[in-house]
């Protein structure tokens, strides 16, 4: 063997012992360098856990700097949550005041309005009082006292027809045709409901038919000292029933004297079999139903050309007040009206309401 066979022998066991070479070209004696890609087994699971980590990192890196979680917000927002939590102290009851104009008085958004103390007749608010307005449904007051008036047995039963369907306005009703209800029922649905059918039943079901009763209707204004009032049926869905604020008081007065329109005007509803079935109705004025009021005589009304309105004779600090609201614009402005009445009234004092005694100073 010469030097350098033996040399090469010399380097090969070298390279062989520290994994330089693989064995089979140990054993030819040629050398093979490693490639890039290893043969070690145990390697390769250990480079892929760590580039996928690696990835993941760099993910929740690029989200973190694309989307920074703003700092002050995020403060702000652990302070609402613990505010959510946090005992709040109870506040004292607010008072609501009337907003009243430069004489002092309510600042009511019905168009023509009275207010008046019924025991002694001072008006104590009052606007357009001698305006002639159309009334709508606040005939069907009318229509109750003649009714009664004609003392006709209020248990007879009337027969719903064609000829107590509105031609006039179109409107509609529970009450379908062949439909047989007492003459008190009617009287009760016209006064709470304000229910044309009954009203239209009960004056064509007056003898003589309904000019007959139209008739009477207007004898008994002139008889209570109506003299801008006028009739022309028994609903009031003929813009030709007018009358003023003041007039309606002296009505809503005569009305008051009948008990029986008193308890059906101001009671809150009542359940009548109609074909079969049961049918709810309730009041048209929702301060029937409300503790704070004491309500003895109570009517609304509504067509287009009157606005809403509502009549009511009320209680207020002991005093039997007349509550007169005309042309009212929204849905519940006359009813807000006379709220705002009532807190002006209370907030001012009793003698705004009392005024003087009957018999006093002549």
């Amino acid at each position: 063997m010469t030097f350098r066979h033996l040399a090469a022998a010399l380097l090969s066991l070298a390279l062989l012992q520290t994994g330089g070479i693989e064995p089979a070209a140990a054993a030819t004696g040629q050398e093979r360098v490693r490639t890039a890609k290893p043969t070690a087994t145990k390697k390769a699971p250990v480079r892929y856990t760590i580039r996928k980590k690696t990835a993941k990192a760099v993910t929740l890196h690029k989200s973190t700097v694309r989307k920074p979680p703003p700092r002050k917000p995020a403060l702000r927002k652990v302070s609402a949550r613990r505010s959510l939590v946090a005992p709040v102290a109870p506040m004292a009851p607010v008072q609501v005041q009337p907003e009243v104009d430069r004489l002092g008085n309510p600042q009511l958004r019905s168009a023509a309005f009275v207010v008046v103390n019924q025991a002694t007749g001072e008006v104590i608010l009052e606007k357009k009082s001698d305006s002639v307005l159309p009334i709508a449904s606040i005939t069907k007051l009318m229509t109750a006292m003649v009714v009664l008036d004609g003392g006709q047995s209020l248990s007879e039963e009337i027969v719903i027809t064609e000829d107590d369907l509105d031609t006039i306005k179109g409107t509609g009703s529970r009450l379908a045709l062949g439909t047989r209800l007492t003459r008190e029922q009617l009287l009760h649905l016209a006064l709470m409901s304000s229910e044309n059918r009954a009203a239209s039943a009960l004056g064509r079901s007056y003898p003589g038919g309904i000019a007959a009763f139209v008739k009477a209707m207007n004898v008994k204004a002139r008889l209570v000292g109506l003299g801008d009032t006028r009739f022309s049926d028994s609903t009031g869905l003929d813009p030709t029933n007018v009358s003023s604020p003041r007039d309606l008081v002296r009505m809503v007065s005569a009305a008051s004297t009948y008990p029986l329109i008193r308890r059906f005007s101001t009671s809150s509803e009542d359940h009548v079999e109609i074909r079969g079935r049961m049918h709810r109705f309730g009041n048209t004025n929702s301060l029937v139903r409300s503790p704070e009021w004491e309500i003895d005589v109570s009517k609304t009304g509504y067509i287009r050309e009157a606005g809403r309105c509502l009549v009511m004779q009320a209680r207020l600090l002991n005093q039997p007040v007349i509550i007169v609201l005309m042309d009212s614009e929204g849905r519940y402005t006359r009813t807000a009206d006379a709220v705002r009445i009532k807190k002006w009234l209370e907030a001012v004092g009793a003698q705004r309401v009392a005024g003087l005694a009957p018999g006093e100073n002549g």
